[in-house]
């Protein structure tokens, strides 16, 4: 099948024979959206850009990373009309606050009860970089199930890749109920099963071997592929890349 444009990204991660062609792109897109926040096309400096920043903020992750990124003015501009907004709904919420009235039951609904704790959790859930990641990533999702439905060669390809992080397994488990049916739906569980089940073996073999080379007795033997195994196994579990340094900004 012929690529097109928005199937190359999807290919090129199946391609690179990582342990989660989605934890491939995730790193990418997130990279992506760090150039386009604080990068040197100084989006910060857009009204419109920010008028979404100051809106949606970030969370703590990406707080962080933003932090590690670099650009000292950039992240100060974001901060001071965030802070605008936040003083501005923060007095919002405050004005003619009672302290327990409205009070919910507990379970009966997300919300609180209380107006300044439903305020600052619906701000704690808001991310400007997750809210367009996730966007992203659905579409991403919706062009996997494209290709393995229209691609032989694709199908072929994930076949004989290492699986996929638990995390995005899961979401390709939930993806795949909802966009195939019957026997395409029973075909896509017995190729992924096993492959999951053999990569994990694999990344438990690895690990496994690790414990085993810091016995003396096996100081001299080949490292096969433990070297690495730390950061691939813990990735295969919980997705991300822990062995990663901080994605700086380009000098």
């Amino acid at each position: 099948m012929k690529e097109q444009l928005y199937t190359i990204p999807l290919n090129d991660a199946v391609n690179a024979q990582d342990e989660c062609p989605f934890c491939f792109i995730e790193r990418k897109v997130e990279q992506d959206l760090m150039d386009f926040v604080l990068g040197g096309g100084s989006s910060y400096m857009e009204s419109d850009v920010r008028d979404l920043t100051d809106h949606a903020g970030f969370c703590r992750m990406h707080f962080q990373k933003m932090f590690d990124y670099g650009n000292t003015l950039g992240n100060a501009w974001i901060l001071k009309t965030h802070y605008k907004q936040m003083i501005h709904e923060m007095k919002q919420t405050t004005k003619g606050f009672k302290p327990g009235k409205g009070r919910k039951l507990f379970g009966k609904s997300d919300a609180t009860g209380n107006a300044l704790v439903d305020w600052i959790r619906q701000k704690e859930s808001s991310c400007y970089i997750c809210k367009q990641y996730g966007d992203t990533y659905e579409r991403y999702l919706d062009t996997f199930f494209y290709l393995y439905r229209q691609d032989s060669d694709f199908r072929q390809k994930v076949k004989n890749s290492k699986g996929f992080c638990l995390h995005h397994f899961g979401d390709l488990c939930e993806g795949a109920d909802c966009r195939l049916s019957g026997k395409e739906l029973e075909e896509f569980y017995e190729m992924v099963n096993p492959l999951m089940i053999s990569n994990m073996e694999r990344l438990g073999e690895d690990v496994a071997w690790l414990v085993e080379k810091f016995d003396y007795q096996n100081k001299d033997a080949d490292w096969k592929n433990s070297k690495d195994a730390i950061q691939r196994g813990m990735q295969k579990l919980k997705g991300g890349y822990p062995a990663d340094a901080p994605y700086k900004m380009s000098k």
